[in-house]
Formats: structure tokens, C-alpha cells, sequence
């Protein structure tokens, strides 16, 4: 049997595939225009100029969960090897 004998499944997957990407590719233009370059006339420029509140990167680098009423912190910086509620040493290095 010849691969041809599938054409038409073939163009079927090729008209789903060009519709996609099509419409990916109209969302990428569209938020390439309608977002990104208004962030760079808007936000970019002013920090740019330091009209803006400058940037501190020790203000995003780690968030404290402060413990709340109600609240019980499970997972707050973890010094084991991985996502363990407590982590003993089980044999596992």
C-alpha cells in the first residue's frame, strides 16, 4: 500500500496544522502590537528616563510567607532535596 492511498487524512492534518498556525500567528502580531510595543512606550521609556520607582532585584528575590491565623506553612525554604513536609535523612542522598 502506497503512502499516497492517505492523502486525504494527510490533508486534512495539513489544513488543521495552517489554520493553527495561522491563528498563532495572528495572536503573536496582535499582542506584539498591542501590548509589547505599548509596554515600551509606556513603562520601557519611563524607566528608561528614571521616571519611575527604580528597580530593586533584592525586593523580588525571595517572598517570606509569614505565618497567618489559620495558616499552617508547609513548604518555606526547604534545605533538603526535595518537596518533603520534613526530611530526615531516609537513605537517600
Amino acid at each position: 500500500m502506497m503512502l499516497s492511498a492517505f492523502w486525504p487524512f494527510y490533508q486534512f492534518l495539513w489544513t488543521i496544522y495552517f489554520f493553527v498556525m495561522f491563528l498563532v500567528g495572528f495572536w503573536c502580531i496582535f499582542m506584539f502590537f498591542g501590548l509589547v510595543i505599548p509596554m515600551w512606550l509606556t513603562e520601557g521609556l519611563m524607566e528608561y528616563f528614571g521616571k519611575g520607582k527604580s528597580f530593586d532585584p533584592e525586593e523580588i528575590r525571595r517572598k517570606n510567607v509569614f505565618e497567618q491565623e489559620g495558616v499552617e506553612v508547609i513548604y518555606n525554604q526547604p534545605k533538603g532535596h526535595g518537596p518533603f513536609l520534613h526530611h530526615d535523612d531516609h537513605g537517600h542522598h
